[in-house]
């Protein structure tokens, strides 16, 4: 059977999921509900960055032990995507036992390859990117370009990976595998900031007392991005025996903002420990609310519980996938989310499976019977999705959507219902059987209601009480935060 690996960033903890989290995540279960689909055997793994400074802070703010603050955070994380019916097969913390070893196994490795060494550091430290800056990188009164917040003078002594060494190879294995990072923006970006020169990177902490201990020296922890990027290694299982079964990962979906750690560290880590390199790492853009990236730290997050709210989860997701073509930047609205909700789902979608469910219940007495093979090409379909086309993958759905619609405004099956049965029965067996297909394409976006279409025409009979499958948002009660299976 076909093995197909997916993760998202694990996310800090400082905060609450907001949409940003969101968007990352369900395109990684889009992903992976796509290959299962496939009959792919599938590992979707989610997760946490538990030992990063920005926890204690937190946890300090919250008046909260680190144990207790990272505990009920976690717990907060990992129910959140449960209840938003996110199918992630694994959700790794960074303080468990399993993580730990892992890590310790990756240092093992690259200490071999004699790619560790101790010294001393002193520059400007981003505790929002957790990551030194180089002064030219820095805004004026020595912000943080991406937080716009002071950054930190840290002098101290740490152990060191020798990412210089990585420099050529790592330009060698982009140019032979153009697929490894995508969008082609970003590898651009990649392949430029390491032409630039890439210089070692500090991969311990010896002012920071919260983290993994460093192997060996208890007066350093391990830095959180040479921890936090194991997270993927760890899921697959590493260092167990099994972990070659799984590994190496097929996706890593992550934000622009974390490029660099995923498409210039990670990999050098992983080829001085001798592990394979994940297939393919896809850095979506930002959303923006009136120009301005979301984030914790620039107080414009928006909940992603309270943004569904009475539209329901699957309303959200449609909107965010099908709003952008992921890689690129979107600007969020509310009022557009409103309108594609009741022009693209209530009206498009929603009204043709009702008409359809009502004329085969009152022509057909309910009676569905025998359906016509699915008569639709889903090439382009098929082809954006091996893109992560989804926004055009969307499209072709709406096309098949549209295209139904204006198919029964011509045939006018009821009219046919007054002098021609034959065809009209004809007319509304070809209607379920596209319905069918739609239902099948849109599984891995909108699984509820995808759901629902099944269930609506499942056995050879229309079954009624399945239900609108979008009402007007002011008539339905607000519910948690889930689309069930």
């Amino acid at each position: 059977m076909a093995k197909f690996f997916v993760t998202t960033p694990i996310y800090y903890i400082n905060d609450k999921p907001h949409i940003g989290h969101a968007y990352s995540t369900f395109a990684a279960d889009v992903v992976a509900r796509y290959h299962r689909q496939k009959g792919e055997e599938v590992l979707f793994s989610a997760g946490v960055d538990e030992n990063s400074q920005k926890t204690v802070q937190a946890a300090e703010a919250a008046g909260k032990s680190l144990a207790d603050y990272t505990k009920d955070m976690s717990d907060i994380w990992e129910s959140t995507w449960r209840r938003a019916g996110v199918s992630n097969d694994a959700f790794i913390r960074t303080t468990t036992p399993e993580h730990k070893a892992a890590v310790y196994e990756l240092i093992k490795r690259v200490r071999a390859k004699d790619d560790i060494y101790k010294g001393t550091y002193e520059g400007y430290y981003c505790v929002g990117c957790e990551e030194f800056k180089k002064e030219d990188e820095l805004l004026e009164g020595k912000l943080c370009p991406i937080h716009k917040k002071p950054v930190d003078l840290i002098k101290e002594d740490n152990y060191f990976f020798k990412l210089s060494k990585y420099q050529q190879p790592l330009l060698d294995y982009i140019k032979e595998h153009p697929e490894f990072i995508q969008p082609e923006s970003r590898r651009n970006e990649v392949v430029a900031f390491i032409e630039r020169g890439l210089h070692d990177f500090s991969v311990s902490r010896s002012t920071q007392k919260w983290g993994i201990p460093w192997p060996d020296d208890k007066d350093q922890v391990v830095y959180v991005w040479f921890d936090a990027l194991v997270n993927y290694l760890t899921a697959a299982g590493f260092p167990k025996a099994s972990f070659a079964e799984k590994w190496p990962a097929d996706l890593h979906i992550v934000g622009k903002d974390i490029i660099k750690f995923h498409c210039i560290y990670w990999p050098a880590m992983l080829m001085s420990a001798g592990l394979p390199l994940p297939r393919q790492v896809f850095a979506h853009g930002f959303f923006t609310i009136d120009g301005q990236k979301i984030s914790k730290s620039l107080g414009n997050a928006i909940d992603p519980v309270e943004l569904a709210g009475n539209f329901g989860i699957d309303a959200l997701r449609y909107y965010l996938l099908s709003e952008f073509a992921f890689g690129a930047d979107g600007e969020f609205s509310r009022t557009r989310f409103e309108t594609i909700y009741n022009s693209d789902l209530a009206n498009d979608l929603g009204n043709l499976v009702q008409r359809v469910a009502v004329m085969i219940t009152r022509y057909l007495d309910g009676t569905i019977g025998e359906l016509p093979p699915h008569s639709h090409d889903i090439t382009p379909y098929e082809e954006a999705m091996a893109e992560l086309r989804f926004d055009r993958a969307l499209g072709e759905v709406w096309l098949l959507i549209r295209g139904l619609n204006q198919y029964l405004e011509e045939e006018k099956p009821w009219q046919l219902a007054k002098n021609d049965t034959t065809q009209l029965a004809e007319v509304l067996h070809h209607a379920v059987s596209d319905l069918v297909q739609i239902a099948t394409l849109l599984m891995p976006f909108v699984p509820g209601t995808a759901k629902k279409i099944a269930d609506t025409f499942a056995a050879g009979r229309v079954h009624a009480e399945v239900g609108l499958l979008f009402p007007k948002p002011e008539t339905i009660e607000k519910t948690e935060f889930t689309i069930g299976a």
